[in-house]
């Protein structure tokens, strides 16, 4: 293996936080920016940073307050998906990236809209893995959800599933998963995300961003108005046993995006974890396609 595809651990001071990122590549390929969900981290891209060196520079920070980067308490950041997009442009600017391919995968999905948004010429292209931005995808399962994003009440909240707990960590790997995929999951994934989330303050910060989910998805008439405006070429990947976000999303990015390539995978919401190889195949073909228009 080239010694430019191994993995290179690293952090930059960003307004005084320490973001921890993973990098491969060179800087003279297209940049893939990986974004993760909740409650995870750049962990979760770990097995596919090597294949995607060969066709670009990719580079997965951990967000504030997950994986290794800071994780400043509430009232010392603020824990909104516009500010964590701002941290990350600021990141951006530190390692010299100017455009780049974007991957939006749960949490990650309004980091990097925001991003896209506030500048679209500098998105080469967008690579959906389980990211929603349709209400196409947000089936019953988010009714509680919904009604306390409309009524934030203690009465509202009561009625919300546990899920800021090792169990609901465990569950956003497993649920909905067949038996068969549930062996494929290695165990320290959630484990190192529980660990991470046990710090002091951090569930608050990961409620907290639960809360502002309610502004991305008032926002999903506008992302729409974007992929028709700008029509960025679109890979999309999808496990089809997603436990929160339904199959039925897929559509709902198929009906804007012209130049849209989709791949339905048996596989759940960290399609990553079963389907790496599969997935960073299908990425890197994306990307050297693309980048040869």
């Amino acid at each position: 293996m080239r010694a430019t595809a191994k993995a290179r651990h690293q952090s930059v001071d960003v307004d005084g936080m320490e973001i921890f990122y993973r990098e491969a590549g060179t800087p003279d390929l297209p940049c893939v920016l990986l974004l993760h969900g909740f409650p995870s981290s750049s962990h979760c891209f770990r097995r596919v940073l090597a294949p995607l060196s060969e066709v670009s520079r990719v580079v997965a920070p951990d967000l504030p307050g997950f994986g290794f980067s800071s994780a400043p308490k509430i009232g010392e950041y603020e824990y909104t998906f516009a500010n964590l997009a701002d941290t990350m442009e600021r990141f951006l600017e530190r390692i010299g990236v100017e455009e780049f391919f974007v991957y939006l995968h749960d949490f990650g999905a309004p980091v990097g809209y925001h991003l896209a948004m506030r500048r679209p010429e500098r998105v080469l292209g967008l690579v959906v893995q389980n990211g929603n931005a349709h209400d196409d995808g947000l089936g019953e399962q988010w009714d509680g959800a919904r009604a306390y994003w409309a009524d934030p009440s203690e009465e509202n909240r009561a009625r919300l599933p546990e899920w800021l707990n090792f169990e609901g960590t465990r569950g956003q790997y497993l649920d909905g998963l067949p038996e068969r995929l549930r062996v494929l999951h290695p165990p320290e994934t959630w484990h190192l995300d529980w660990e991470r989330m046990s710090r002091p303050g951090d569930l608050d910060v990961q409620f907290q961003l639960f809360r502002d989910y309610g502004a991305h998805v008032a926002r999903f008439g506008e992302l729409a108005a974007y992929h028709r405006a700008h029509q960025p070429p679109c890979l999309l990947l999808w496990g089809r046993h997603d436990a929160f976000f339904d199959l039925a999303e897929i559509m709902g990015y198929a009906r804007d995006l012209d130049r849209i390539e989709m791949h339905v995978y048996d596989a759940g919401h960290y399609l990553l974890e079963t389907h790496a190889d599969e997935s960073a195949a299908a990425i890197a073909a994306f990307v050297a396609d693309v980048s040869r228009v």
